[in-house]
């Protein structure tokens, strides 16, 4: 069986920008390129539709406990890192961004 190197050598072909100049191409590229060919043959909407089904079929396995327990493990993670002060900043931010959403609706309601 021929390797790879040797397949190359007899089929030449032309490089993408995604690949260097020995043909090669990095795992992120490749994730890359293989996710914009699975949108594109299915649509955006199937990322959508696959982690619904893998989200219950989790949720069916470990119960809704286990959503809590990563949650929990998460936010320990993110409170040691930006300090229990974050949770106020970023609370604070979600509120004014509803104030002003709830402002705006009662503006578009009002005019004619």
């Amino acid at each position: 069986m021929a390797n790879v190197s040797e397949t190359s050598a007899r089929t030449p072909r032309t490089l993408t920008h995604d690949e260097g100049p020995n043909g090669e191409m990095s795992v992120r590229e490749a994730g890359k390129k293989g996710g914009d060919a699975v949108r594109d043959r299915y649509g955006s909407g199937f990322y959508e539709r696959i982690g619904r089904k893998g989200g219950q079929v989790t949720r069916e396995r470990h119960g809704q406990g286990f959503y809590e327990a990563i949650g929990q493990k998460g936010g320990k993670v993110v409170k040691d890192k930006y300090g229990a002060d974050f949770y106020e900043e970023i609370g604070h931010k979600g509120g004014q961004k509803v104030k002003a959403l709830i402002e705006q609706a009662k503006k578009s309601l009002e005019r004619p």
